[in-house]
């Protein structure tokens, strides 16, 4: 009996010139020596302390995932944006390796930067799929064809698959079809351990080609069945005003008024933004014409730094995938962005942005650039840090098959809506014009962190799409939990939203974290109130 966990409210808190050097085909005995990166700051005993002083207080409806998943149950986890989810499950892997061995769980996502983030591999790159393949049959054959990806099938207890809302509903039965072939046992994904993440109002799959249909993964026949436990996440962290927490949860499911509309309005304007904001922008193209022209603006000497890459070849190819850049130009003066947390105590975290203030020497990186120069960056948070060269691992299992050595910087005066999921934007100047697909709008703006920080351009109302799909299987979602637990009673429209719920009142804390149901707040719109 698979069981739906949402509640309203929770307990706690929670170079001048480009390097070339070679790269091997094949690391060394299947493992890595790790990099001693000189030009990478220490992290002090005084650090560490403060580091480990914040322990991560788990909300009721994370320690329900954690529960489960110690208990062996399969777990999918749902939630806006911002309530910790990469967090949550950067913990529930760290579990699932003490409950099967670290060889045998295997962590992927649909992307190559989400992949990267959880030092993963994309779900294609683990499956064994090399092209794609529609018949779970044809795809079973193909998979039997590649003795490493069969053997992966074999061994894998647990698997957990991020960004879900980008997987193909097709592409999860066949996966399920094929989990059960390979293990050998009839039990729904052959009694593999699932835990799946992610938030369907967010980007969705690729449509077929032929028939241009968009089938999500919920929408597999197998979905009910692969799951004991489905969850909610429903403590915001990123944003604080439940005004603005109220108008992105409507976008995020197409639910919008007018009185939404006006209050959007407010922030669309066409003149210059704030030059310290990201742009985001819908397209690739446009990000990398900005970036480019902003650069060559500075008319400043450019220094260049080129990844180095390692590992066996089949695997080196998905570096590119990710967030790490294959070559930055960067100069001073420009605007960065981290791309990697560094020291999330002290604000150095993935989407930190700042201003490359000056270059300092620093011998030992002629591998990614020859100058031997590090951008010293003065982050908009006032800290000020010279970033060195960091890692991203490909894994297979326990075992690292692919790396990227490279500063984990790329330019920050634009970026794509497709590349800033899962940061944190103290502000963004979001141009909307060409916006595609459902869940663009809400992906973009669920970014920023506050409202003093949003600049619109290009909205328009038509251009807030959610798939009706998506609305009615989190309504479904709804319907269980009610029937489950009838002490939820109907949320009134007035007073904002009661599905909207400031934790420092409720928990007696000083922090200012809200707690937004989803399911409530669709509980509310389908009674009408």
């Amino acid at each position: 009996m698979m069981r739906f966990f949402t509640i309203g409210i929770a307990v706690g808190s929670s170079c001048r010139s480009l390097s070339t050097k070679g790269c091997s085909s094949k690391p060394s005995s299947g493992s890595y020596i790790k990099y001693k990166n000189k030009g990478k700051t220490t992290t002090t005993t005084t650090e560490r302390r403060q580091q480990r002083g914040k322990r991560i207080q788990w909300t009721e409806e994370q320690k329900s995932v954690l529960s489960a998943v110690s208990q062996r149950s399969s777990v999918f986890i749902t939630g806006s944006a911002g309530t910790g989810k990469t967090q949550l499950v950067t913990e529930v892997v760290k579990l699932l390796k003490k409950l099967h061995t670290k060889s045998k769980v295997f962590v992927t996502a649909s992307t190559g930067v989400a992949a990267f983030a959880l030092k993963g591999q994309t779900l294609h790159s683990f499956a064994g799929i090399r092209y794609p393949v529609d018949d779970s049959e044809q795809l079973l054959r193909v998979i039997r064809s590649d003795k490493r990806a069969s053997r992966r099938w074999q061994k894998v207890e647990a698997l957990v698959i991020d960004e879900i809302s980008m997987v193909d509903g097709r592409l999860f039965d066949n996966l399920q079809f094929v989990a059960k072939e390979l293990k050998g046992v009839d039990k729904t994904w052959g009694g593999i351990q699932l835990v799946v993440v992610g938030d369907f109002c967010q980007l969705p799959p690729i449509a077929d080609d032929a028939s241009k249909v968009v089938k999500y993964a919920f929408e597999a026949d197998c979905w009910n069945d692969s799951f004991s436990l489905q969850v909610e996440l429903t403590r915001i962290f990123r944003q604080s005003d439940p005004r603005f927490i109220e108008v992105l949860q409507g976008i995020r499911v197409g639910e919008v008024d007018q009185d939404d509309l006006s209050f959007l309005e407010k922030y669309c304007s066409e003149a210059e933004c704030d030059p310290s904001a990201v742009q985001l922008y819908p397209l690739n193209r446009i990000v990398k014409k900005v970036n480019e022209e902003k650069l060559k603006s500075l008319q400043k000497d450019v220094v260049f730094y080129r990844a180095v890459d390692d590992g066996w070849n089949s695997w080196k190819k998905l570096l590119s995938q990710g967030i790490a850049p294959d070559e930055i130009s960067i100069c001073l003066g420009a605007r960065v962005m981290l791309v990697k947390n560094l020291k999330t105590w002290n604000g150095l975290v993935n989407g930190a942005t700042g201003t490359v203030v000056k270059f300092v020497k620093e011998a030992g990186i002629g591998d990614i650039c020859s100058e031997n120069l590090l951008p010293e960056v003065k982050f908009d948070s006032g800290k000020v840090e010279v970033i060195g060269p960091e890692e991203w691992h490909v894994t297979d299992g326990d075992v690292v098959v692919a790396r990227r050595k490279q500063i984990p910087l790329i330019l920050a005066w634009a970026l794509s809506i497709h590349k800033c999921q899962g940061m944190n934007l103290d502000k963004a100047y979001i141009n909307l014009s060409g916006a595609f697909g459902c869940g663009m709008v809400y992906t973009a703006l669920s970014r920023v962190k506050s409202l003093d920080g949003l600049h619109l351009s290009g909205f328009t109302p038509s251009s807030i799409r959610a798939n009706p799909k998506v609305t009615n299987f989190y309504r479904n979602l709804v319907l269980q939990r009610d029937n489950k637990d009838t002490n939820n009673g109907c949320i009134e429209r007035n007073q904002i939203s009661n599905s909207i719920t400031r934790d420092s009142e409720k928990a007696g804390t000083a922090e200012n974290k809200y707690l937004f149901s989803l399911s409530d707040f669709l509980s509310r719109r389908l009674k009408g109130s």
